[in-house]
């Protein structure tokens, strides 16, 4: 599994590590999916620096994936009953919807809010509880506009359902856009998560919706920033 978020109360660097954690958190680091992303264009800018425009070029590419795949640290609410955003980007829904079809959850609406992710955004999804991962099914589709809403049942997707610790069930979907080609899943059925962990990555361009049980209280609307990690989409019914 990818990095996890730094556990509330954890005690502040100093010296020398403070000093790190303040260049880590200027420069996020990148996640492991992309080094072979900016390794390639570095390679070539390296092996043209004679030419200046394949030496641009090539650096130009790399700085480009760098933003694209990094890796910010975020640290996670501690209140209880919380779901936070699996992902960064704009809220693009908030409704109810049946979940997909072969997760086999039943046909009865329940609470969503899906957010769309340009390629400017943080790729990297977490974990919006903490909770046992109770399956994972990835079904095939098309590559339409992320933003569109016929995204969620038509595009390509892999969905995962996490079991809280308090016994309700969350469905996190990532989907694939106009530009994605690549959805990763790192996490495995019986894996037992924390709230804010990495477990995912979509490139380039994408969407991820988070399913939640009636009588959840949605926190967020349309047109919102979020933070993954940070920003409480709802509060979990007791």
């Amino acid at each position: 599994m990818a990095r996890r978020p730094t556990p509330p109360g954890t005690p502040e660097q100093t010296g020398l590590g403070h000093v790190a954690d303040l260049v880590r958190s200027a420069i996020p680091p990148l996640h492991p999916a992309g080094l072979p992303f900016v390794a390639a264009p570095l390679t070539v800018a390296t092996l043209g620096f004679r030419h200046k425009w394949v030496r641009r070029t090539g650096l130009f590419a790399a700085a480009a994936c760098a933003t694209f795949f990094r890796h910010p640290h975020r640290v996670p609410p501690n209140r209880p009953g919380v779901v936070v955003a699996p992902a960064d980007g704009e809220v693009a829904l908030v409704d109810t919807a049946v979940p997909p079809a072969e997760l086999n959850l039943g046909d009865q609406p329940l609470p969503r809010v899906s957010i769309f992710l340009s390629v400017l955004d943080v790729h990297v999804q977490r974990t919006p509880v903490s909770g046992v991962v109770e399956s994972i099914v990835y079904k095939k589709g098309e590559f339409l506009s992320a933003d569109l809403p016929e995204a969620s049942d038509a595009n390509e997707r892999n969905c995962m359902v996490i079991e809280a610790e308090n016994g309700k069930r969350i469905v996190v979907v990532q989907i694939a856009g106009l530009l994605a080609r690549r959805i990763v899943c790192e996490a495995k059925v019986g894996d037992k998560l924390s709230i804010g962990e990495t477990y995912g990555l979509i490139r380039f361009g994408s969407r991820v919706d988070t399913y939640f049980p009636i009588g959840t209280k949605l926190l967020v609307v349309p047109g919102q920033r979020t933070i993954g990690a940070e920003t409480v989409l709802a509060e979990l019914d007791s």
